[in-house]
């Protein structure tokens, strides 16, 4: 992808961009640089911000986070995707299969090299049967296309297969029913690199109550595999606070860095593209 039209999908995602050919800029604005190290794009990289955690924050590090959970259990963990969805779909393990209109399953690429985990399916999604539809869907899709990403180059799940009325938070219990299931579906997508979005998604994949704001900017391990994992921001949370959306960019372009990594890498990503 080009450097103008990645400069209009962050125009579109709300992010300021100009054109600079020199590599200073005023103190507090952003540096000049995109993914391709393209001179006149004038945006912030994550080595040019600090992103350690504030003083208070426990420091999850990459020997520190254990693996989300136990393998997935029972006979979840034998089923191919068709019989997985199926088995989602007559789900009835608690109490947000009467309210629910449809499970939202997951969708994308089912050997992609990214996979994108998030929170619980909103109404939107509830209606749809498919995660990130809506304004934060389609802010989603701008977030992948800033990178050169096409929403059906990565697979999206979320931490919820159904929708908690009223939008509010799953409770622990709902969270621990659903969990073989997503645990299943990394299994069988065995994703290079995992991007959490949103709390709900980053505090459950991380077993950890800290902010988004102190996860983001690190890598974790997920899983027996230690799998890249990092954390961002939700797209509806962006809606709302427009401002944070130049830490978001951050985030991608550390986490498109890091794909392209490890596509050079020996092993090279296992996912498809």
């Amino acid at each position: 992808m080009g450097p103008e039209l990645r400069r209009r999908y962050l125009h579109a995602m709300g992010v300021q961009v100009w054109r600079s050919r020199t590599p200073a800029i005023a103190a507090g604005a952003l540096m000049p640089q995109d993914l391709d190290s393209q001179p006149d794009l004038g945006i912030a990289s994550d080595q040019d911000a600090c992103f350690e955690p504030d003083a208070g924050a426990p420091r999850l590090g990459l020997a520190a986070v254990e693996t989300t959970a136990p393998g997935p259990r029972g006979a979840v963990a034998e089923l191919d995707w068709d019989s997985l969805r199926a088995e989602v779909a007559a789900c009835r393990a608690c109490g947000l299969c009467e309210t629910r209109t449809q499970t939202v399953f997951g969708v994308g690429n089912r050997q992609a090299d990214l996979m994108i985990i998030g929170e619980a399916p909103g109404v939107d999604e509830d209606r749809a049967g498919e995660p990130f539809v809506g304004r934060a869907g389609r802010l989603l899709n701008l977030m992948l296309a800033a990178i050169g990403l096409r929403r059906d180059q990565v697979y999206i799940a979320n931490i919820l297969k159904c929708h908690p009325p009223g939008n509010r938070d799953p409770s622990p219990e709902e969270a621990l029913r659903c969990e073989p299931f997503l645990l299943h579906q990394i299994e069988l997508v065995r994703p290079s690199l995992v991007l959490s979005i949103g709390r709900i998604s980053a505090q459950n994949l991380l077993r950890t109550g800290t902010s988004v704001g102190r996860l983001r900017g690190q890598w974790f391990e997920l899983g027996s595999d230690k799998t890249p994992l990092a954390v961002t921001y939700h797209p509806a949370y962006l809606l709302r606070s427009p401002d944070q959306k130049g830490l978001v960019w951050q985030d991608l372009q550390r986490v498109a860095r890091k794909l392209r990594e490890l596509q050079n890498s020996p092993a090279g990503c296992g996912g498809g593209s």
